[in-house]
C-alpha cells in the first residue's frame, strides 16, 4: 500500500524550508520590537470553547471543525483558530492583570476542514498577536502598524490595508434589523450559505465570497451609518492615528470578518497577488470575550496572519534553499573514517556545520554528496593525507586546494 499525505495537508519539505524560516524569524523579531511575548497553547480544546467564542451559526463551527470524542466521550476539536485558546490560556493561569496591557503572540498550525486551494489547507498555520487590556484606539493602531511592519520587513508589495468598525452590543442589533430588510428582498437569488446566515446571524452574510452575492453584498447598508456615538469616535481615533503614522489604509464598511466575537475595529490586509482568498492578515478587537470566557471585563485586540498565503506570496523573493554545510570529510579507508570522524565531532562542538559519508563510498561519490551537501569545504584522508599528516582541503566554490594540519585546520575554522 503507498501512503500519501491526506487531502489539505501537505510535507514542507528541506528544499522550501527556507522560506518558513525567515518567515517565521522576521515575525518573531517584528512581535518582540513591539514588547509581545511568546505563548504555545495545546492543539486542541474542549469544543464548547470554540463553539461558545467563534459562534456556532458561522461555517468554522458548522462545516469546518475537526471535532471527536476521546475515550472517556468528551468532545475535543482540534484549534481552528487561536484567539480562543489565548483566551483561555491567559484566564486559567492569571496572566490578565487589571490595569495592565498584556501583549501575546503565538506561531503554529491550525486545522479546518475546507476545500484545499493555493494558500490555503485544512491543515495550515497562522502566526499572530492578541493584546489584553486597553481599550485605548492607538492599541488599534498599534497592532494595524504591527502587521504593516512586518510585511515590509518581508518586503511584500501591492497590498491594502481594510478598516471597518462593527459597532458594539448597543448599536449593531439596529445595524442588522437594517441589513435584514435589504437582503430579504434579494434572498432568493443568493447562495445556500447566506439564506442560512440571513436566519442566524445577517452580519456574515457580508463576509460571503462567492460573485453571485456580492454584487448585493456591495449595495448593502453601511456599517458606519449605524454606529452609536461611542463607536463612531473610537473609529474616528483609529483613523486619525493611521495617517499620524503614515499608515496607507482604506475604510471598508462592509467589512465584518468571518468571526462572531470581533468588536469596533476590524482590519483585514489584502495582497493583490492572491486570487479570492486575498486576505493575508485579518483581525480586529473582541472587547467582551474574555469576559464571555469566564474573565473579568477585558478589551482587547489582535490579528492572525495565513503562513500558506504569505509563503505564496514571497516565495520567489526569500531564500527557499537548503543551508549548506560548512565542511564535509571525504574519508577513505577505516583509518581514515575514524579520523574523519573526530574532526566533524570537534567542527560541531565549536559550531562548525560538518558531516561525513557513512556508505563507505568511492572518493568521487563521496565529493557529489559533498556538492549537494551545498558543502562550503571538503576535507580529503587518505592513506597517504594519513602517512603524511596533512590533509587536502578543497573549496567547493572555487576549487582550490591546498594541504592542511588538523591543527592548521582547527585555527582555520576556528575550533580551538
Amino acid at each position: 500500500m503507498k501512503y500519501t499525505a491526506q487531502r489539505g495537508t501537505r510535507d514542507i519539505l528541506p528544499s522550501e524550508i527556507g522560506v518558513w524560516h525567515a518567515i517565521e524569524k522576521s515575525a518573531r523579531r517584528t512581535f518582540e520590537l513591539f514588547d509581545y511575548k511568546e505563548i504555545r497553547t495545546p492543539i486542541f480544546e474542549q469544543t464548547d470553547l470554540f463553539s461558545r467564542s467563534i459562534g456556532s451559526s458561522t461555517d468554522i463551527v458548522s462545516k469546518e471543525m475537526y471535532t471527536f470524542l476521546d475515550r472517556k466521550g468528551r468532545s475535543l476539536t482540534l484549534r481552528p483558530e487561536e484567539t480562543a485558546p489565548v483566551v483561555r490560556a491567559a484566564i486559567e493561569h492569571g496572566l490578565i492583570v487589571k490595569e495592565n496591557v498584556v501583549k501575546l503572540y503565538y506561531l503554529g498550525p491550525m486545522f479546518r476542514y475546507e476545500r484545499p486551494q493555493a494558500g490555503r489547507q485544512r491543515q495550515f498555520h497562522q502566526a499572530g498577536v492578541e493584546a489584553f487590556g486597553s481599550a485605548d484606539p492607538m492599541l488599534d493602531v498599534e497592532v494595524i502598524s504591527l502587521a504593516g511592519q512586518l510585511f515590509d520587513r518581508l518586503g511584500l508589495k501591492e497590498l491594502e490595508i481594510d478598516v471597518n468598525s462593527v459597532g458594539c452590543a448597543a448599536c449593531r442589533p439596529g445595524y442588522i434589523e437594517k441589513l435584514k430588510d435589504y437582503f430579504k428582498q434579494n434572498l432568493n437569488n443568493m447562495c445556500d450559505d447566506c439564506r442560512k446566515r440571513f436566519e442566524a446571524n445577517p452580519l456574515r452574510i457580508l463576509d460571503c465570497k462567492e460573485a453571485v452575492c456580492q454584487k448585493y453584498i456591495e449595495k448593502a447598508p453601511s456599517t458606519g451609518d449605524s454606529l452609536c456615538p461611542e463607536c463612531r469616535d473610537h473609529f474616528e481615533r483609529v483613523i486619525k492615528g493611521l495617517e499620524l503614522s503614515g499608515i496607507k489604509y482604506r475604510v471598508n464598511h462592509r467589512l465584518v470578518r468571518g468571526l462572531d466575537y470581533y468588536t469596533r475595529t476590524t482590519f483585514e490586509v489584502i495582497s493583490r497577488q492572491l486570487g479570492a482568498q486575498n486576505a493575508v492578515c485579518g483581525g480586529g478587537r473582541y472587547d467582551t470575550l474574555v469576559e464571555e470566557l469566564g474573565g473579568g471585563p477585558t478589551p482587547a485586540i489582535g490579528f492572525a496572519i495565513g503562513l500558506e498565503r504569505l509563503v505564496e506570496i514571497v516565495k520567489n523573493v526569500l531564500p527557499s534553499g537548503e543551508k549548506g554545510i560548512e565542511l564535509f570529510v571525504a574519508a577513505l579507508g577505516d583509518e581514515a573514517k575514524k579520523i574523519a570522524f573526530q574532526i566533524v565531532s570537534k567542527a560541531r562542538k565549536a559550531g562548525v556545520s560538518a558531516d561525513l559519508d557513512y556508505a563507505g563510498r568511492g572518493l568521487k561519490a563521496q565529493m557529489k554528496a559533498a556538492d549537494r551537501a551545498g558543502a562550503g569545504n571538503a576535507l580529503i584522508i587518505g592513506d597517504n593525507e594519513i602517512k603524511n599528516g596533512r590533509y587536502l582541503l578543497k573549496d567547493m566554490k572555487t576549487a582550490a586546494q591546498k594541504e592542511v594540519t588538523e591543527t592548521e585546520l582547527i585555527a582555520l575554522f576556528s575550533l580551538l
